[in-house]
């Protein structure tokens, strides 16, 4: 049974997930999330972390660190003033490996409630794989694969697959417990335990996605060691070739100066060569195609937790940009006008690039307070670098470039040019296509395009026709037609208004 009771925790509506709180009290670190805005897609109104180090020594002592204990105290008694100050009423707090194994973790927890009126909810390993698979399914409505939780005591492991979590487990593979093992002992230890872990949810796994500060260390440095361009980690993807590449790379560097390469912390670079060698076992022994980073895990699998079947079933993308679009654009709605007016445009487009078109003319006008000098990269830093779920690095990318081309003609000579070599020559072309189309359809008409006119692509005769209403005629100004005959240059074909 969930320790959250027989059904679990209650489903919020729509209204009551625009806030909604998340205390999670880890072996490493304790943190704070408050969620806002959209319900299937929020933004982190306010987010606190604090490495109290509950469960360094744990393995050795079987209790919890004296100190940690006590900056844990003063962050959860911080936290329970900052929920009561925001007016947080949906707060759920959970504590994970070092309070559920420590002898003292049950005094702790009473300790909790009587000193900050948390209700903090203990659960176990299997649970805590649940939760963190949960994340990962916001983050990754289409998630397939092995989900692998590290924390500070322990590592879990969970399948996901069309929606569902199937097989999990859990072992004692945190860097704390670790610490413990005799270094000439440790690369067998955790072979067998690995060993263990593959039997219990089997090995025919295509894509692990990895959850945890210290993985996103790992992905951090392998991004260093590749020059990658983006500095995002959510979806950062990796072959087991980069993962063993930089398991050797970071081997052969001082820990301190990877530190001041990257701006880890000292805290989470410490624990860092232990998780590699973690990290490389868990390649050898699943044998995945392909490994990815998601910033998601528990706090937002608690979040899932309280969203309907119909909150899920939304595509988290659209629903953040229509919220953007709600908050910041000048005409809300005007969006998915643009979107049903360009349409002609793009003709049989498969569902992946029609979900990026829909994003982009919800998002084209929620950069307008920006200085014009500057609204074009202000679009592209925007996406590239938003709070963004469902959403690769090419296609942030593809999105960013398209707003950035709604504001701007030409790219040439952006700050941004290093990001565009994560797209296709034909990605980029069709995303400058988009942008342009968006530019000429967004001052077209003030209220619906539609009402103005309507556009007709002929491939075959290499066309495309604009019919304009009579309201379209009085707004077919000289500006107007110079951003049409643009959009028709970039897309090979001849423009004809009538």
């Amino acid at each position: 049974m969930s320790p959250f009771g027989k059904q679990g925790l209650p489903f919020l509506s729509a209204r009551e997930l625009a806030r909604v709180g998340v205390v999670d009290v880890g072996s490493n670190s304790i943190r704070m999330v408050v969620f806002d805005g959209a319900a299937r897609s929020p933004a982190y109104f306010y987010n606190e972390k604090v490495m109290a180090g509950l469960g360094q020594g744990l393995a050795a002592t079987g209790r919890l660190n004296p100190e940690g204990a006590v900056r844990g105290m003063a962050a959860l008694t911080r936290f329970a003033a900052l929920a009561e100050g925001m007016g947080i009423s949906a707060l759920t707090c959970v504590a994970t490996a070092a309070v559920r194994e420590a002898e003292d973790g049950p005094a702790f927890h009473k300790a909790v409630e009587r000193q900050t009126g948390l209700k903090l909810i203990v659960i176990d390993g299997e649970e805590e794989a649940r939760l963190s698979a949960q994340g990962v399914l916001l983050g990754w409505p289409d998630a397939r694969g092995l989900v692998c939780d590290i924390g500070g005591n322990s590592m879990e492991l969970a399948e996901v697959e069309g929606g569902r979590i199937g097989r999990r487990a859990t072992s004692p593979m945190g860097p704390f417990r670790l610490q413990q093992i005799e270094p000439k002992n440790l690369k067998k230890h955790i072979e067998l335990i690995m060993d263990g872990l593959r039997d219990t949810v089997g090995a025919d796994h295509e894509r692990v996605y990895l959850v945890g500060g210290s993985w996103r260390a790992i992905a951090r440095l392998d991004m260093e060691r590749r020059a990658y361009p983006m500095t995002v980690l959510h979806e950062y993807r990796m072959t087991p070739d980069d993962v063993m590449a930089t398991v050797k790379w970071i081997g052969d560097r001082d820990i301190a100066d990877l530190r001041t390469l990257t701006g880890i912390s000292t805290s989470r670079i410490e624990l860092v060569p232990l998780a590699m060698q973690v990290l490389r076992q868990l390649v050898l022994t699943f044998k995945p195609a392909e490994i990815a980073i998601s910033s998601y895990g528990i706090r937002e699998g608690l979040l899932y937790e309280q969203m309907s079947p119909g909150i899920r079933k939304r595509d988290p993308l659209i629903e953040a940009a229509r919220f953007t679009e709600r908050q910041m654009a000048r005409m809300p709605g005007f969006g998915k006008k643009l979107y049903q007016f360009l349409l002609p445009l793009f003709g049989d487009v498969a569902p992946e690039r029609d979900r990026l078109i829909r994003a982009a003319c919800l998002l084209h006008d929620t950069s307008w307070r920006a200085h014009p000098d500057y609204r074009a990269e202000a679009c592209f830093d925007n996406v590239t670098r938003a709070n963004l779920a469902a959403l690769s690095h090419p296609e942030r990318v593809f999105l960013g470039l398209a707003l950035l081309h709604r504001y701007k003609n030409s790219r040439a000579g952006s700050a941004m040019t290093p990001l565009f070599e994560l797209l296709s020559e034909d990605e980029i072309r069709d995303a400058e296509v988009l942008g342009k189309a968006m530019r000429f359809g967004a001052m077209f008409s003030i209220a619906d395009p539609a009402e103005a006119g309507a556009l007709t692509l002929d491939r075959d005769a290499g066309t495309l026709a604009l019919r304009l209403t009579r309201t379209g005629r009085a707004l077919m100004g000289e500006v107007a037609e110079a951003r049409f005959q643009t959009l028709c240059k970039a897309m090979g074909v001849e423009g004809v208004v009538s």
